[in-house]
């Protein structure tokens, strides 16, 4: 996945950088607002990004249907992502509830961060 400086700047709205054809090969480190998908943009496995609480915690979300629960992900080549349903993380310590909409976060009021 070759990835271009412009997509390390912080004003970025939230984005698929690029695609993998295996999970291990998605970078350790994303740029900020950045996602990846495993499989192919026609045909997307799953989809993997950095939580944007900035905590560190890694996001992957299925969204092949034939396996539950599945995540609808929507984005023309770097254009503006957006998930269905809300993304729901829960670890004990911290819950981040949120949905992604046309590249923005919108926190639910549920959220501990």
């Amino acid at each position: 996945m070759k990835i271009s400086w412009w997509q390390w700047l912080p004003f970025q709205p939230w984005r698929v950088v690029g695609a993998v054809e295996a999970a291990d090969e998605i970078p350790d480190r994303l740029p900020r607002n950045a996602a990846a998908l495993v499989g192919s943009e026609a045909f997307p496995k799953w989809i993997a990004f950095d939580c944007p609480c900035r905590t560190g915690h890694r996001i992957m979300l299925n969204t092949d249907p034939g396996r539950r629960p599945a995540w609808k992900c929507a984005s023309v080549s770097g254009g503006r992502l957006s998930i269905a349903p809300s993304v729901d993380y829960a670890d004990g310590r911290r819950r981040c509830h949120y949905f992604v909409r046309d590249g923005k976060i919108q926190w639910a009021k549920d959220t501990i961060r």
